[in-house]
């Protein structure tokens, strides 16, 4: 009888606990293959550069894919990483080993998704399967077609909230063998300028779920999830959610003990509402695909902005006329990650208080943040450039009154070196006259 030899494409599920896809394949096949595409010539969407990573996003990437190769040779399997093209290495697979079914996990990214089907196109002697492993719940959980997908996070809320959410999946135990060598772990370190926020990986992102349950910090969550800086103020456990090196259904499944166990109150309350707001920017991206990447984004017409350089690379450099903008930056910079509320004022003040096309903003962050997710990144910067799911149109913040609320005595903005006086926001005026300092 002929062994049945299957492939698993890792993408942004970087973990063997909860993980319905891997499971699935591990149950049908004799022999699997597990295979990662760190592919630098991923086709881009509108302005985006995935193979521009920042050295921090670099590096939580390859320890969380290092981490992955462990778990998987303690199951006498093991990752096999290439920076060829999906599109490339599949076949050859295909051709020297046989293989008859494809697993992959769902993917709210539109090339992604794009990928995936030139290949089902391409063997349609071959079963492709994929399944939910990204979001709380799959498709047909959810009470409306997707094509019916409420314009209004308040609208979707309602609608999901009272369903039940499967429990998840044990990490898995054993797994078929692969016909290929396991492929040797990928460098540790890159070049960052101080020790990592975040240590990458399943193991990791476990670790963290736990500390953070067994603290008391749930229970305040609501009253210091605006901080700017710091370890406690938020939950943290966007990097590995990102990679899919923590599942979501882990997380929801932890604070519901943390409930019954500790305390239910509005902040663990607000801890399971924006995950719903992640769940929402998921099957959003699923939805308008390709629109997610538009000037105009779901909207008719695009917002009154351009693009100029010399006003970009001083965003980018916390270089602007705006202090509280300016430290947001500078940490991303020097850690790869930002706060929740400093995301939302360095992108209002991109828009409207520099009026540039949103999409760079969007582009820039992919490149930096160790937690960058396609759907919520290019979700949320449509959301504060007014051409997404806000109902209100454009969200523009008041920074002179967000530092006030936030930053009182500027101990982040000192922090970050960002209290000095910046140069103008441009060098030359409407005539091209340089604009001399004062």
């Amino acid at each position: 009888m002929n062994q049945q030899i299957g492939l698993f494409l890792f993408s942004n599920d970087l973990r063997l606990d909860d993980n319905p896809a891997l499971a699935l394949a591990a149950s049908e096949v004799d022999q699997l293959i597990c295979l990662y595409c760190l592919d630098p010539k991923q086709p881009p969407s509108s302005l985006r550069a995935p193979s521009n990573l920042s050295a921090h996003r670099q590096q939580f990437l390859f320890t969380s894919i290092n981490d992955l190769h462990n778990s998987l040779k303690q199951l006498d399997q093991g990752l096999m990483v290439t920076t060829e093209s999906a599109l490339d290495i599949i076949p050859q697979l295909i051709t020297q080993h046989n293989i008859g079914h494809i697993y992959a996990s769902e993917n709210a990214g539109y090339y992604e998704k794009q990928l995936w089907q030139r290949l089902a196109k391409r063997y349609p002697f071959i079963e492709f399967k994929r399944l939910a492993s990204h979001t709380l719940f799959t498709q047909s959980d959810l009470p409306f077609e997707l094509t019916e997908l409420p314009t209004s996070f308040s609208k979707f809320r309602k609608l999901v909230e009272p369903l039940s959410i499967q429990s998840p999946l044990p990490p898995l135990k054993i797994m078929p063998p692969s016909p290929v060598t396991p492929i040797p772990p990928l460098p540790k370190s890159m070049a960052v300028t101080q020790a990592p926020l975040f240590e990458g990986g399943e193991q990791q992102g476990r670790l963290h779920l736990q500390g953070y349950f067994d603290s008391s910090l749930a229970s305040h969550y609501k009253q210091t999830r605006n901080g700017l800086d710091g370890k406690d103020y938020s939950t943290k456990f966007s990097p590995w959610l990102a990679n899919g090196s923590l599942s979501v259904r882990r997380v929801i499944d932890c604070l519901r003990q943390y409930e019954r166990d500790i305390e239910a109150n509005d902040s663990t309350y607000w801890i399971y509402f924006e995950l719903l707001w992640r769940e929402y920017y998921q099957w959003y991206a699923h939805h308008y695909g390709v629109h997610l990447f538009s000037a105009k984004g779901i909207k008719s017409s695009k917002p009154n902005t351009s693009f100029y350089p010399e006003r970009f690379q001083k965003w980018c450099h916390g270089n602007t006329p705006y202090p509280i903008v300016n430290a947001c930056m500078r940490q991303l910079k020097a850690t790869g990650y930002m706060s929740n509320r400093g995301r939302q004022l360095v992108a209002s003040c991109f828009v409207h208080e520099l009026g540039l096309d949103w999409r760079y903003g969007a582009a820039y962050m992919e490149q930096q943040l160790v937690d960058y997710d396609v759907a919520s990144n290019w979700g949320n910067w449509q959301y504060l450039a007014g051409v997404g799911a806000d109902p209100r149109g454009h969200r523009r913040f008041d920074l002179a009154k967000q530092t006030q609320t936030y930053d009182p005595k500027q101990l982040f903005i000192k922090y970050w070196g960002a209290d000095k006086n910046a140069p103008p926001l441009d060098s030359v005026d409407a005539a091209d006259w340089p604009i001399m300092s004062p």
